[in-house]
């Protein structure tokens, strides 16, 4: 017995964000050809390897479930009791020089023989093998009983390449209830999974999702993923969206402020984790976030150096002698590490430009600055931390570079600062580091011309308190200090400028 019915599909499941992304599918139960022509017709030519998977019925049924393989094997004819037909809609989209395109041109229509039996793990062919939708489609009178019952379906697939050899991938996989040799990567599994969902073949939804939720992806299979999310369950799409869906807002600088802590604190290979680091924050897309991140880590660090100046600056001497020493040791060591980071950190905010408010905190050290030359008047540091000054220095040195060359446009008060709370400790430096690290004498030379200059921004009655103290700048040959010249030339050059009239007046 042959049914013949017309309407309109079942309708699919509704899924979170559904829309019509997948291909139309078409069904029509037809008896166009009589019960006896249910004969394998000539069809287009098939690629490699769906002529095995198609005319080999064995290879298929070998790890079907119980009740596929009483029905028979995948394509198999003489027991097939469902005809269909899969057809291209718009075959004209593969006219392309592309060979890809014509091979798929080649299999725009194809006709297949199946069980209904096994075609019902699929919702979409279940509906339309229900009773209900037979019921509703076809006339009573149509109906004979003494005939066996033909199926026949016609089911359009979209206009692109492969879209034939997927359906028919997915249509074999209903034999089966092992997917493993089939859904073997991340390729295949979006592959699969539209012409899945379109069918409403859950196990095999299921088995593509795991897969995805398993193996890496390509930034390509990245966004094919995120673009088959919205037809997913929240259940089905939770492991994918948790792989590229931040937790929080602020997981990005997180992420970076985490790398760089591990970096300047835990990592044994601290200057290749450094480096590393350092390209991530040159990459990184956003700025403001970098600034923050930044910010954060560098106030952590200088925290950390001051409270260990102060500490050892302001000795507790009420234990025993040689603990007291040992802390002041430590408090020492713990300074010059800190304060190695705290270059590293400095570097890295001038090279992206955003040093600003570093350079800012770096002006107000009043306190961290008084610390430092108390440290630095006596010799105890001098056979434990002997690089301190230098790495101190080349702090202050670095962000007073940035402010006088306009990488750091700062306000004149922290111009003024910058200058005021750290002279004296270049110039403390200076008398009493010197004779032992004659290596840091170019230091201390730039970081003098970096101060006159950032004076000679500032206005005459600030530069004239200042420049008083640049007096140790001086060398026992005037030569020596072409810069020091050059700064009281210029201040004596401004102050005996005759102004106009009018600008006295304003």
């Amino acid at each position: 017995m042959t049914i013949v019915a017309g309407g309109v599909a079942p309708k699919k499941r509704q899924r979170v964000g559904s829309n019509s992304r997948f291909p139309s599918t078409v069904a029509v139960i037809d008896s166009s050809r009589p019960d006896d022509s249910l004969n394998e017709v000539s069809h287009k030519p098939f690629s490699p390897p769906l002529l095995f998977l198609l005319f080999n019925p064995a290879a298929s049924s070998s790890s079907s479930s119980s009740a596929s393989s009483s029905a028979g094997g995948f394509n198999d004819a003489s027991t097939a009791d469902v005809v269909l037909r899969l057809y291209v809609e718009n075959s004209s989209a593969f006219l392309s020089d592309d060979s890809e395109s014509i091979s798929a041109v080649d299999q725009a229509d194809v006709q297949i023989y199946l069980h209904s039996g096994v075609l019902r793990r699929s919702r979409y062919f279940s509906a339309l093998l229900s009773d209900r939708w037979h019921k509703e489609s076809c006339p009573a009178d149509d109906v004979v009983v003494s005939s066996p019952v033909i199926y026949r379906f016609n089911l359009g697939v979209s206009a692109t390449y492969g879209s034939i050899d997927y359906h028919l991938t997915v249509l074999q996989l209903l034999y089966t209830n092992d997917f493993s040799d089939v859904v073997d990567t991340a390729s295949t599994a979006l592959s699969l999974l539209p012409v899945a969902l379109e069918l409403l073949f859950e196990d095999c939804v299921r088995a593509c999702v795991r897969f995805l939720e398993a193996v890496p992806w390509t930034e390509d299979e990245e966004k094919k993923v995120l673009g088959l999310v919205p037809f997913l369950s929240d259940e089905e799409s939770q492991e994918l969206l948790a792989r590229v869906s931040p937790g929080k807002i602020d997981s990005s600088e997180e992420m970076l402020h985490g790398l760089i802590m591990s970096a300047i604190h835990n990592h044994p290979n601290t200057a290749f984790a450094k480096a590393f680091v350092a390209k991530l924050l040159r990459d990184f897309s956003s700025k403001e976030s970098a600034r923050r991140v930044l910010d954060r880590a560098f106030e952590t660090s200088l925290k950390i150096v001051k409270e260990s100046l102060e500490e050892y600056s302001s000795p507790d001497f009420r234990g025993d002698h040689n603990e007291t020493e040992a802390i002041q040791r430590l408090n020492l060591h713990t300074a010059m590490t800190n304060g190695r980071h705290l270059l590293w950190l400095v570097e890295r905010m001038i090279e992206l430009r955003v040093a600003d408010t570093a350079a800012e905190e770096w002006s107000d050290q009043a306190s961290f600055t008084a610390d430092l030359q108390r440290a630095f008047r006596d010799d105890a540091w001098r056979n434990i931390v002997p690089g301190l000054p230098a790495v101190v220095l080349r702090c202050t040195c670095k962000l007073a570079n940035a402010v006088a060359t306009g990488n750091i446009l700062a306000a004149r008060q922290v111009r003024m600062k910058l200058v005021k709370d750290w002279l004296p400790v270049l110039i403390i430096c200076k008398e009493n580091v010197s004779h032992m690290m004659s290596s840091h004498k170019s230091l201390y030379q730039e970081l003098e011309e970096t101060f006159l200059r950032i004076i000679s921004t500032l206005p005459m009655s600030d530069a004239q308190e200042l420049l008083q103290q640049c007096l140790s700048f001086s060398t026992r040959n005037v030569d020596d200090c072409p810069h020091l010249v050059t700064a009281f030339t210029t201040w004596f050059r401004r102050a005996n400028r005759s102004l106009p009239a009018e600008s006295l007046r304003q």
